[in-house]
């Protein structure tokens, strides 16, 4: 089978516009994104972008798409080459972590700054967020499970619990890296979740000591 060149160039660059995008949003939000804006941004014409968005609610949603793909590269993807079980939960936490503290999206995190800024705005973007935070809340509580299945968390662990106080862990990471000292936020963001893991797990030495 062969690929048109131009559908090869076409995709790269609008990959490349959302990157730009993602980036962009987790500084000035989603509100705060437009074609107008980005193309300033990227030094390209306005109806270039117009082409592939024809409305700025497009472009949010399709720049919640990317963020998405990005999660999952940078912070799922590698988590699940981890043991499955606390290890695996430990992982991904810590991956995501990592992705905070090495800066990739200057405004911290992407989805901290657009759940803040829609989450009592109804429309089509809220209900993408809503429908992105919901898959990343079931996830982290399969990986609890999947944990609690090998014997690695007790039996009557409450897994939604757990799930909800790891995510609030990195919340909390991304936000306050944001205002007061980052490497104070992360290393207690870490800290936060190994010691509870370490705690419930019959095997603690399955984790590291210290993050």
């Amino acid at each position: 089978m062969t690929v048109d060149g131009r559908v090869a160039r076409g995709d790269r660059t609008r990959t490349a516009v959302l990157d730009a995008a993602v980036v962009l949003a987790s500084e000035v939000g989603l509100d705060g994104l437009s074609l107008a804006r980005l193309a300033e941004t990227l030094g390209v014409s306005k109806s270039g972008l117009f082409a592939h968005w024809r409305s700025k609610e497009a472009l949010q949603l399709a720049t919640v798409d990317r963020a998405v793909e990005q999660w999952q590269e940078r912070i799922i993807g590698p988590a699940l080459r981890a043991p499955r079980g606390v290890r695996r939960l430990w992982a991904l936490h810590d991956a995501r972590i990592a992705f905070y503290a090495a800066r990739v999206l200057p405004g911290g995190c992407f989805f901290a700054t657009t759940e803040f800024e829609f989450n009592a705005r109804p429309g089509p973007v809220r209900d993408r967020l809503a429908e992105v935070f919901e898959r990343w809340i079931a996830f982290l509580q399969r990986l609890v499970g999947e944990a609690v299945e090998a014997g690695e968390l007790p039996a009557d662990v409450d897994v939604a619990l757990l799930a909800y106080e790891i995510d609030a862990l990195g919340v909390a990471a991304a936000m306050r890296s944001r205002l007061l000292d980052p490497e104070t936020a992360y290393r207690l963001a870490r800290h936060g979740a190994l010691a509870r893991l370490r705690a419930l797990c019959p095997d603690p030495t399955l984790l590291p000591e210290g993050p």
